[in-house]
């Protein structure tokens, strides 16, 4: 058993910091989107900053990661250009409440779709676009090989996030005595726990993984093999502009049918001009009309996967390298949960 740590006081807990999001009424959505972001010809896209694999800047100032190019998937569709963005810095206790008030058109990463975060935010969600779990790293000096080793330990997590919560919930159900440290964001807790105020930190297993491999020393750590949660992750939208959700669920939902269908950014022009496949024909804008039905260009489809890829490419473009595996994301015909709508 760990000894237990000083517990660090003036910090909410995660149930306090979750409700005080959910009783945040939310504002009236725009009317249309959609214009607007035509008008202004740029897409304004909510990120959390220093997120490997999902959010990150090179040393040229270029951002790259997992959610940027959930970002470039929405403007290649609505404005044909995938770098037509104003990127807005958020952070789990600003998420939410700078889409609400109009401050951003989408949220399109980090978000676990939740009962109460769907029924009381007066934001919609955009459809699953990757399944992950919450995750422990500890120091690998410790001994601590599995969750229940963690009996008396300090735990640190970001404070008003889904993982404050599922850790909580998880100890008590099983009796588990430990100590609680919150931080305003993942960073904080991380570094918290590299300074030794606490035996782990958690947080969702693909963050994880990114922020680990990018320390000093990461053999000196060791991420669990268990995970405690399902944490399906959504875009969101603002509710009461449903060809906006529209949009932004079908142009997710392109990348994974552009992997079913085989196409990658290297062949889709190719097969555009080629295919008699009508499916295909119809999803690339070739016959059919179907950007017209959500108030896009006809190669609205065909945009996402020429200039972002499929979801595979993406996949592998921002997590293969952090040593992850497609696992539950990999596509249904592959033993996966990814299934793409059809296009009929």
């Amino acid at each position: 058993m760990l000894q237990l740590r000083r517990n660090w006081h003036g910090l909410a807990t995660g149930a306090a910091a979750i409700g005080a999001l959910l009783v945040i009424a939310p504002v009236k959505a725009q009317a249309d989107t959609l214009s607007e972001v035509l008008e202004r010809g740029m897409l304004r896209c909510a990120v959390i900053e220093a997120s490997p694999g999902f959010s990150s800047i090179d040393a040229n100032g270029r951002r790259y990661g997992f959610d940027i190019d959930n970002c470039r998937t929405v403007a290649a569709a609505v404005l044909g250009d995938a770098d037509a963005i104003e990127y807005v810095p958020i952070n789990p206790n600003t998420a939410f409440t700078t889409l609400q008030s109009g401050g951003v058109d989408v949220f399109p990463g980090g978000a676990t779709w939740t009962f109460l975060r769907d029924a009381s935010l007066g934001l919609d969600y955009t459809g699953v676009y990757l399944y992950a779990g919450q995750g422990f790293v500890v120091r690998r000096a410790s001994g601590v090989s599995r969750i229940a080793d963690l009996e008396g330990a300090t735990v640190c997590v970001a404070q008003g996030t889904t993982n404050e919560q599922n850790l909580a919930d998880y100890f008590r159900a099983r009796r588990m005595k430990y100590s609680i440290v919150t931080f305003a964001d993942v960073e904080r807790g991380l570094n918290a726990y590299l300074s030794d105020r606490c035996d782990a930190f958690t947080t969702e297993i693909f963050s994880l993984a990114g922020r680990v491999v990018a320390l000093r020393n990461p053999g000196e750590h060791v991420i669990l093999g268990e995970v405690i949660s399902r944490e399906p992750f959504s875009g969101l939208v603002r509710q009461g502009d449903p060809r906006w959700r529209d949009i932004v669920f079908w142009a997710f939902n392109s990348r994974l049918a552009a992997e079913e269908f085989g196409l990658t950014a290297a062949n889709v022009a190719d097969v555009r001009a080629m295919t008699e496949d009508a499916e295909i024909r119809r999803f690339l804008g070739v016959e059919g009309g179907f950007g017209e039905k959500l108030g896009l260009r006809g190669d609205w489809a065909y945009q996402i996967v020429v200039q972002v890829g499929n979801y595979g490419e993406v996949f592998a473009r921002h997590f293969e390298p952090l040593g992850l595996q497609r696992g539950l994301n990999a596509l249904w015909s592959e033993g996966g949960l990814m299934i793409a709508m059809p296009y009929r």
